[in-house]
């Protein structure tokens, strides 16, 4: 009989106890952590890009993230928030780490996405416009707001893991998460 690895028995959907059961195996099996990673890549990438970084920071920053998972891993409770909200945790600390470090630069990487290939340079022009102003109204939101909502709609997490990230109840977070999109609303009519 083989002998296999914690790996093998999770099933390919993946839920709450199967990343729990990985982050465990991760501590001692490198595979296990490479199926996290596949698992939350994108989710961490999201985020961070809803937060406003640059597709080139943004893929930085969730590198990042990883780094730091990995060097964590023996820390991770699977009895606090689960893996998915852990991992959130530690990414949005890097983008904090990132911003301050990066007070006053300039982000050159942004005209690259001019250059978007099947696109006219009006359609890339006018879609650049749109993310711009909303991410200009985003950050008239205060920063537990910015925050909660690239976390549900960027991140995919529920309003509970939300709520564990930035301190809050899940009732809370739903609230906060209501009148942070009705702000946003009352925003864009008041914008036109």
């Amino acid at each position: 009989m083989e002998a296999t690895s914690a790996i093998d028995r999770v099933p390919e959907e993946p839920s709450v106890l199967d990343d729990d059961r990985l982050a465990v195996a991760a501590r001692t099996d490198a595979a296990a952590f490479g199926l996290l990673y596949e698992r939350h890549v994108l989710r961490i990438f999201r985020y961070l890009r809803a937060r406003g970084a640059s597709e080139d920071l943004a893929g930085d920053v969730t590198a990042a993230t990883f780094e730091r998972a990995l060097r964590h891993i023996n820390s991770y409770r699977a009895d606090r928030s689960g893996f998915s909200a852990w991992l959130v945790g530690i990414a949005r600390n890097a983008w904090i780490d990132e911003q301050r470090r990066s007070k006053g630069d300039v982000d050159l990487a942004e005209a690259s996405t001019l250059a978007v290939a099947g696109r006219s340079p009006e359609d890339v022009a006018i879609a650049a416009d749109e993310r711009r102003a909303l991410l200009a109204l985003v950050a008239t939101l205060p920063e537990t707001s910015r925050d909660a909502l690239a976390l549900r709609y960027a991140a995919g997490l529920t309003s509970r893991e939300i709520g564990q990230v930035i301190g809050k109840s899940e009732a809370a977070t739903k609230k906060l998460l209501t009148r942070s999109l009705v702000s946003l609303k009352e925003a864009t009519r008041h914008d036109r």
